[in-house]
């Protein structure tokens, strides 16, 4: 069956009643609207057929947020129907979006993707099959779609004055951390990049830890691990996956107490190193969170990713976080007779474990055993 590429937008409204939606809360939104959406390969439409979400468009204003998905779908109302669905079940699994509304769910057709997609379809050059070469292929048409979604200059400008103005706030570190050196006319990182750099991080803090509590809620009331629920989550599902069955309600709050701890610390004035591989887990998404924000508002740019580039060199090198994606259950367990025999590296305790005397780890979070 033929597929034809579609625009579906979607707008959303807080419940009635509600306060309007700040900066910060807004990137919230956008952050629990993105998992949602990354969760999804495809969904099932009428009949069985099967609709593809290959990109979208996020944007949030004070009253709710604006979806823009790209799917192929053999006809239109097949595109809106599987996308409203979608959306809906979005909203409802997030405790803070269910009792949101869609307002207008509505199939945009852009021109030029749809006849290519209509000439293509019963010859040689039928769209590819790869969901990534299919969205390189239509990068360009969707650009121009995507301008509708885009936040004002006002807007901003606005956020780059907010963020730049939280940069002193991360005490634990100057802009020297971030590439920036007052008397080096050479630097490859101006003034303006390491404090967007550095104020996005204190900006992010909020949306970290907001969402780690929502973690630590949602597998409180599935009573079962990440590997078991079927709830909508945030960082849990970004731990190496291979170990889900050990990130339970338990874990999170020690997750979260790590989180608080560390993000604490980055607003003092000391801070010696980080103190186990849950905080350097923490930090990689602290950056992540920032890159979003900094994104969202059109503000992210070379200079910024290379001053959190210098940053992370100073503050993640020789980081071991890294190492957990790439294990596996049989090189794991070689590993754990080399280096940890009495923990083992199956078990997720040793990322509370303080790599040396010198590391704080919260006594809540600290694994006591080791």
């Amino acid at each position: 069956m033929a597929c034809v590429t579609y625009v579906v937008s979607v707008d959303t409204c807080l419940p009635g009643g509600s306060a309007e939606l700040d900066a910060l809360q807004r990137e919230g939104v956008l952050f629990l609207l993105r998992k949602g959406i990354d969760a999804i390969e495809a969904v099932e439409g009428p009949d069985g057929v099967e609709v593809e979400i290959f990109d979208s468009i996020l944007a949030a204003h004070p009253g709710g947020a604006l979806l823009k998905l790209f799917v192929d779908a053999p006809d239109l109302e097949t595109a809106e129907d599987a996308v409203r669905e979608a959306t809906g079940e979005i909203l409802e699994q997030s405790e803070l979006l269910s009792e949101w509304q869609i307002t207008k769910c509505e199939v945009e057709l852009h021109p030029d993707i749809a006849q290519q997609s209509l000439d293509a379809a019963d010859g040689p050059d039928v769209p590819p099959a790869d969901p990534a070469a299919r969205a390189a292929q239509h990068a360009e048409a969707r650009a121009e779609a995507a301008t509708a979604g885009k936040l004002t200059d006002e807007e901003a400008e606005a956020m780059r004055a907010t963020v730049r103005a939280m940069a002193p706030r991360l005490t634990a570190f100057g802009l020297d951390s971030f590439g920036w050196h007052e008397d080096d006319e050479e630097c490859h990182v101006d003034r303006e990049h390491a404090e967007l750099a550095a104020g996005a991080l204190v900006y992010a803090v909020d949306l970290l830890v907001d969402q780690l509590f929502h973690d630590v809620k949602t597998l409180t009331e599935a009573r079962k691990s990440v590997a078991e629920c079927d709830g909508l989550l945030g960082y849990l599902d970004d731990l190496p996956e291979q170990f889900a069955a050990q990130y339970t309600a338990l874990f999170a709050r020690r997750f979260l107490v790590t989180a608080v701890s560390l993000t604490g610390r980055l607003t003092r004035d000391e801070f010696v190193q980080l103190g186990c591989v849950a905080e350097e887990f923490l930090l990689t998404f602290l950056l992540r969170e920032a890159e979003v924000v900094l994104d969202t508002y059109g503000l992210l740019n070379e200079g910024i990713t290379t001053a959190w580039e210098v940053f992370a060199d100073e503050v993640l090198e020789d980081a071991e976080y890294e190492l957990w994606y790439e294990t596996t259950m049989d090189d794991a367990g070689e590993r754990a007779d080399a280096t940890t025999p009495e923990v083992g590296a199956l078990n997720v305790e040793r990322w509370f474990t303080p790599f040396d005397e010198r590391c704080f780890i919260h006594p809540y979070a600290a694994n006591e055993a080791v």
